[in-house]
């Protein structure tokens, strides 16, 4: 199955059918993938973190945990992963007021845009920015409930894959950060790849 871009910066959605599968590639190792996922039937129900973690009962999600819907439905299942593991649940999309906090004094590129404008490509709109699935993005916590921001711990050309539970809308954004590590230590989002497969 021919690969899509995410491009770098950039956000890029598809549809799925239930029981296809989903793979996500991390084309050069060090790019984290914000992942949202839609019921086609109804955008106004989504793959949900907060649902997730309190379904699965733990913060990152392993092979074949479920991810759960706003409506405590089984939207995605994880059945491959070649990373050692490694995905953030807590951290919400960038958007242009973070890169204010972070200093940027002019507009940033930011994966809650991404998310809008990728939906628009399909002629779709969300009705609001759900928390993300944030794939290869390496958020530590400590016993003490501190996190950091730190880069993925991925190689290059490393996946998942998710199988699609529902007909759904799913949407990727190539995280455009460029002042935290959480794409590398250099700082440049690159592009990433996704397939649908049958």
């Amino acid at each position: 199955m021919e690969s899509q871009t995410i491009p770098a910066r950039r956000g890029k959605a598809a549809f799925a059918a239930a029981g296809q599968k989903i793979k996500v590639i991390n084309t050069h190792g060090e790019q984290v993938v914000d992942t949202w996922a839609f019921a086609r039937e109804d955008l106004k129900e989504f793959m949900s973190m907060e649902h997730t973690r309190a379904t699965l009962v733990k913060i990152n999600p392993g092979l074949g945990d479920h991810l759960y819907t706003n409506h405590r439905r089984s939207i995605l299942t994880l059945v491959e992963d070649t990373t050692p593991g490694v995905h953030d649940t807590l951290m919400a999309a960038c958007d242009d007021y973070r890169y204010k906090l972070l200093g940027c004094s002019e507009y940033h590129d930011n994966c809650t845009d991404n998310l809008a404008a990728a939906l628009s490509e399909l002629g779709l709109s969300a009705p609001e920015t759900p928390s993300p699935l944030n794939l290869f993005m390496n958020i530590p916590w400590t016993a003490e409930g501190t996190l950091a921001f730190e880069p993925p711990v991925t190689r290059p050309g490393d996946y998942v894959v998710l199988e699609a539970k529902l007909d759904l809308v799913i949407v990727f954004s190539a995280c455009p950060q460029d002042i935290l590590p959480v794409n590398g230590r250099a700082g440049r989002p690159t592009e990433a790849h996704f397939q649908i497969l049958s």
